[in-house]
C-alpha cells in the first residue's frame, strides 16, 4: 500500500539542524535581476551571492546537515522561494490557500474563493492553483493519496465571476496532471447566476470527476447533514456551516509557503549521497 510520508518527521530525524535551517532559509528572499536588464552571467553571480548570504545566515554546520546543505540544495530552495514571492501577490486576498484543518478521512482541503478580487493575471491565477496543489500533495497525511476542494461562492457576482478560458484551464489541469487527486469538489452557497455559467464549465468536465462535484446550500438541511458527515463542524469555520472562528491571515499563510517552499526544494535535492 503506498503512502505519503510525513516529510519533516524524516528531515528532523536524518538532519539534526533542520528546524534551524528551515527558519533562515525563510528569512532569505531570492527575487534574481530580470532578464531582460541582465545577461545570463549577472544572473548566475546574482544567485551565487545570495548562496553566500544563506551560508553565512545558516552559519558551521557539520554532520548530516553539512551534506545536506550543498549548494544544489541552497540553489534549488532559492528558486522555488522565487516562485513563492509570484505567487504570494495573488494569494493575498485569500482566494485560494490550502486549509487548517482537514475532512474526516484526514485529507488535505483546498479552499478556493472565485468571489474575491484577483490581484494579477490569469496566468499568475494558474501558477497559484499548481503551486498549492503541488504542495498539497507533498503535505499528504500518512495514508492519503487525494484532497478536497471547498469552492466558496458566497462573494460571487457577475462582476467578480471567473472567466471561462480560466475555468477550462483549471479544469484542464487537475484532470491531465493530477489524475484521480480529487476526492470531492463542494460548491459551497452558489448563486442563482451561477446556473449558467455551471451549463457551461460541466462540459469540461469528464464522467469522474463530474460525478465528484457537490453542490451544497447552508439552508438546506441534507447540505447541512452532508458536511456534518464530512466534516467535523468543530475545526470547520462558521463561513462554512461550522464553529470554528477564523479569518485569512496572509502572513501566516505566507509563512506557510515559505514551509512548503522548503521541503519542496529540499525533497528534489535529496539523493543517497546527501543522506
Amino acid at each position: 500500500m503506498s503512502f505519503t510520508p510525513n516529510l519533516d518527521s524524516i528531515y528532523s530525524l536524518f538532519i539534526p539542524d533542520y528546524a534551524f535551517l528551515q527558519e533562515q532559509f525563510s528569512v532569505i528572499m531570492f527575487h534574481p535581476p530580470k532578464s531582460s536588464q541582465h545577461d545570463h552571467q549577472s544572473n548566475e553571480l546574482y544567485t551565487e551571492s545570495k548562496i553566500e548570504e544563506l551560508k553565512a545566515a545558516i552559519g558551521p554546520l557539520s554532520g548530516r546537515s553539512l551534506k545536506y546543505c550543498t549548494d544544489a540544495c541552497l540553489r534549488g530552495y532559492l528558486q522555488v522561494q522565487n516562485w513563492n514571492h509570484e505567487v504570494a501577490k495573488q494569494a493575498e486576498t485569500g482566494i485560494m490557500y490550502r486549509a487548517s484543518f482537514h475532512d474526516r478521512q484526514g485529507r488535505t482541503v483546498l479552499v478556493m474563493k472565485p468571489g474575491m478580487p484577483r490581484k494579477s493575471s490569469m496566468e499568475d491565477g494558474i501558477r497559484l492553483q499548481v503551486y498549492l496543489t503541488e504542495n498539497a500533495v507533498l503535505n499528504f497525511p500518512e495514508g492519503q493519496q487525494q484532497m478536497t476542494w471547498l469552492v466558496d461562492f458566497s462573494e460571487f457576482s457577475l462582476t467578480k465571476s471567473v472567466s471561462t478560458k480560466l475555468a477550462k484551464q483549471s479544469i484542464h489541469i487537475l484532470q491531465s496532471h493530477y489524475p484521480d487527486r480529487l476526492a470531492m469538489a463542494i460548491v459551497y452557497n452558489p448563486p442563482r447566476i451561477f446556473e449558467a455559467f455551471w451549463k457551461i464549465v460541466k462540459c469540461f468536465l469528464d464522467n469522474k470527476t463530474f460525478e465528484k462535484v457537490k453542490f451544497v446550500y447552508p439552508n438546506n438541511k441534507d447540505s447541512v447533514d452532508f458536511m456534518n458527515s464530512y466534516f467535523d463542524f468543530e475545526s470547520l469555520p462558521t463561513q462554512f456551516g461550522g464553529n470554528a472562528t477564523f479569518k485569512y491571515d496572509h502572513n501566516h499563510f505566507s509563512r506557510l509557503m515559505a514551509h512548503d517552499d522548503f521541503k519542496t526544494a529540499a525533497f528534489w535535492a535529496t539523493d543517497d549521497d546527501n543522506l
